[in-house]
């Protein structure tokens, strides 16, 4: 008697509410695009995920043990890539999902590498800089066995910097008995990090934002911009537009946001954060919320903080013809839907955000080849991918009628599923 073929869905710790909103992505774009079903269930979750626990000797002398994670999605395209955050909140299913981004977001931009994320749930701000320090060498000796210039090349992300990769780096090394600086990117520039890696993620922002507009006719001369996140990546967008000529007529941090209808003088602002501390009180502006930024009117808005910041309990009050995510997972699935249906062309953060990793392959591949490139020719090398990857996720909206997000994610799983289906199955 025959037996149907059929798949036992595991059930696994990463199944969290984020996680979940990405699979449920995947779900819909493998049916629009008739995706295999054995391989579409190989890509609902990661190739392997280690859990770790850190012990930590504290500047007072005691000893405290956080958990640590590092999990590879797939790795098909090449060597797992992916950021280590440092936060109370990261969790398996929050690392998970990230990976699963990462993933898409490589292949989408035409780069060598599988999705891959890390982190350690910690509160850093209460952290000195020696028991970060610790933290991290022994977070390092921890998921060695998993980490390479040929393995995986992790980078910084939320609360890590190129400090705690300098300490990635040099752990490495050490345990392997010579310097490795491709088993990093996004390091200091004096022991092998690339010109221009820390403005990559905001530039690449900001050239997505020039291409949106063009996409969507916009002809003002000074389109408005509203940014949601004055940090690295919100404050360099928002600094770069405004030297081409945009109107940044709102910005916001953790403390709430200013806005000024004429625009605000950004290098004067950034000057003022730096003093202060904060946006909020700047010279000629009013005072606004994170909630009420969001519902400025304005050309283009960026959000560039957290995520689900735009979901269907605020969704129809927004007031832009453009969203380019700054920020991972801003927009709910719901929101991301409702936004579409209303003629508001969302760019999506696979998208928008993947300067910093396309500048982390830039870093990489110098690495290897030790031969380093000027500043311009890394800006002009990182225009030139995204605007590539802009024009094509654009052709695929208008040809398909999908979200541009579907458009983003079926020429990203359609490169994994061509190379899964070449390489086969082993054994």
């Amino acid at each position: 008697m025959a037996v149907a073929n059929t798949v036992e869905r595991p059930t696994m710790e990463c199944e969290t509410e984020q996680f979940l909103m990405v699979q449920r992505q995947l779900d819909e774009i493998a049916m629009e695009m008739g995706l295999d079903p054995e391989l579409h269930e190989r890509l609902r979750y990661p190739k392997r995920a280690l859990i770790v626990t850190v012990p930590v000797r504290m500047d007072d002398g005691t000893v405290r043990t956080f958990t640590g994670y590092r999990v590879h999605h797939d790795v098909t395209l090449g060597p797992a890539k992916g950021g280590i955050r440092f936060h109370p909140e990261v969790s398996l299913g929050e690392v998970s999902s990230l990976a699963t981004l990462m993933t898409w977001k490589c292949a989408l931009m035409g780069l060598p590498y599988g999705g891959a994320k890390g982190g350690i749930r910690c509160e850093p701000w209460n952290m000195s800089l020696g028991e970060k320090e610790r933290l991290t060498r022994r977070y390092t000796s921890e998921i060695i066995s998993l980490i390479g210039p040929d393995k995986d090349i992790p980078a910084p992300d939320m609360y890590t910097n190129e400090q705690t990769m300098a300490w990635i780096m040099d752990t490495y090394s050490i345990n392997v008995g010579h310097t490795v600086p491709s088993v990093v990117t996004g390091k200091p520039v004096s022991i092998g990090g690339s010109l221009g890696r820390h403005e990559a993620t905001g530039r690449g922002v900001a050239f997505c934002v020039q291409r949106a507009v063009q996409h969507a006719g916009l002809t003002a001369k000074s389109p408005s911009v509203v940014v949601q996140g004055f940090g690295n990546v919100g404050s360099i967008a928002a600094r770069i537009l405004h030297d081409w000529g945009y109107k940044v007529v709102a910005v916001s941090d953790v403390y709430g946001g200013v806005y000024n209808k004429d625009g605000l003088d950004i290098p004067r602002l950034q000057a003022w954060l730096s003093e202060m501390g904060k946006v909020a009180g700047f010279t000629n502006s009013e005072n606004v919320s994170n909630a009420e930024l969001l519902e400025l009117p304005c050309d283009v808005l960026i959000p560039a903080a957290l995520g689900h910041q735009i979901h269907s309990g605020n969704v129809d009050k927004l007031n832009c013809k453009i969203i380019v995510e700054g920020a991972n997972g801003p927009t709910s699935p719901e929101a991301d839907l409702y936004l579409h249906e209303k003629g508001v062309l969302v760019v999506p953060d696979i998208l928008a955000n993947a300067g910093g990793v396309t500048v982390s392959y830039f870093e990489w591949v110098q690495g290897l080849m030790h031969l380093f490139w000027s500043e311009d020719e890394v800006n002009k090398r990182l225009e030139q991918i995204m605007g590539r990857a802009c024009d094509q996720v654009f052709e695929m909206t208008n040809k398909t009628k999908l979200r541009p997000r579907m458009s983003a994610l079926r020429i990203g799983i359609g490169r994994l599923a061509e190379a899964k289906k070449l390489r086969g199955l082993y054994p």
